[in-house]
C-alpha cells in the first residue's frame, strides 16, 4: 500500500521547514541548539544527508575534525555529513535542502507499492521504506522544533506532523514508567500532554509491564503534567528534567514522578 498520509506529512513538514529556514540571517543559520555542537543550519544539513543517501545520490567524502561529543557509530557518521556542509553559506545550505527534498517528494508521489514494501533496516530494527518513512517524520519535524526553538521563531507547533511525532513518542512511555521507573504491579502513572498537542497518557503495570490507556483512573501513584514541545525536548533529550522542572508539574509521589522524569528520554 502507498502511505499517501505519510508523504503528505513529509511534504508538510518540508515545506514549513524550507519556508521558515528563508526567512534565516547568517548569523541565525549558525546559531548553536540544544544538540551537542550543531547549529541550525547543521541540523538542517542532517536532514540533508539522509535524504540524498536514500535518493541514491553517493555521500561526500569527508571526516569531520572533531568528533568528541558523537556517542555512538550512527552519531559518527552523521557528524561527518554534517561537518561537510560548515564551510558553506546558510542560503546554500537551504538550496541543496530545497532541491534534494523536492526530488524525494518527486520520487515518492511516482513510487509504487513495491517501493514501500521494500525491506529496509529502520531506527528501531528491520521494517519496510513506509515503516522507515513514519518514523522520518518525527525526525524531520523534530529538527524543525530544534531549529525554531533556539530562534525564538516558534511555530508549526501543531497539526498532523505535530500529533504524528508526539504519538510515536508515547509509545515509549510504557517503558520508561515500568522498566526504568520501577513502577510497582497494578499501579499507574498519569501523564497530561497539554498546549499544541494535548493527550492524556495513563500507563498502568499489568503482568509487569507498562499498558497504556486513554481514561482517568480512580487514583494514580503520580500524576505529570506538561505542554506538548516540553514533552517533546524531554522525549528526544534536548534537555534534562532538571533544566525543564519549572515547565512541569507533579502531583501524588514526588519521588516516584522525579524517577519517571529523570529517565524520560526516548531517543536521541
Amino acid at each position: 500500500m502507498i502511505p499517501t498520509e505519510t508523504i503528505d506529512k513529509l511534504e508538510a513538514t518540508w515545506s514549513s521547514i524550507s519556508e521558515f529556514c528563508s526567512t534565516l540571517t547568517e548569523d541565525q543559520w549558525k546559531t548553536p541548539t540544544q544538540l551537542p555542537n550543531w547549529s541550525v543550519q547543521d541540523n538542517l544539513s542532517h536532514l540533508i544527508a539522509f535524504e540524498a543517501d536514500f535518493h541514491g545520490l553517493p555521500r561526500p567524502v569527508h571526516t569531520a575534525p572533531d568528533k568528541s561529543h558523537v556517542k555512538n557509530e550512527l552519531g559518527d557518521s552523521n557528524e561527518d555529513d554534517v561537518d561537510y556542509w560548515r564551510s558553506f553559506k546558510g542560503a546554500e545550505v537551504l538550496a541543496e535542502w530545497n532541491k534534494i527534498s523536492a526530488a524525494r517528494l518527486s520520487e515518492m508521489r511516482a513510487a509504487d507499492d513495491a517501493y514501500f514494501a521494500r525491506e529496509v533496516t529502520t531506527p528501531v530494527g528491520p521494517g519496510t521504506v513506509a515503516d522507515f518513512m513514519h518514523i522520518r517524520i518525527l525526525d524531520c519535524w523534530t529538527h524543525e522544533q530544534d531549529m525554531r526553538r533556539v530562534l525564538g521563531r516558534h511555530g508549526h507547533q501543531s497539526g498532523p506532523s505535530a500529533e504524528h511525532t508526539i504519538d510515536r513518542l508515547i509509545r515509549t512511555v510504557p517503558m520508561v514508567i515500568g522498566k526504568r521507573a520501577g513502577t510497582a504491579e497494578g499501579e499507574c502513572v498519569v501523564i497530561r500532554i497539554t498546549g499544541h498537542v494535548q493527550r492524556l497518557v495513563v500507563t498502568r503495570i499489568v503482568d509487569g509491564r507498562g499498558h497504556i490507556s486513554n481514561d482517568s483512573p480512580a487514583s494514580s501513584r503520580c500524576d505529570i503534567s506538561m505542554d506538548s514541545d516540553t514533552f517533546l525536548q524531554l522525549a528526544t533529550g534536548r534537555a534534562t528534567y532538571n533544566e525543564l522542572a519549572e515547565h512541569i508539574s507533579t502531583s501524588g509521589d514526588a519521588e516516584h514522578a522525579n524517577r519517571v522524569l529523570s529517565q524520560f528520554t526516548m531517543m536521541i
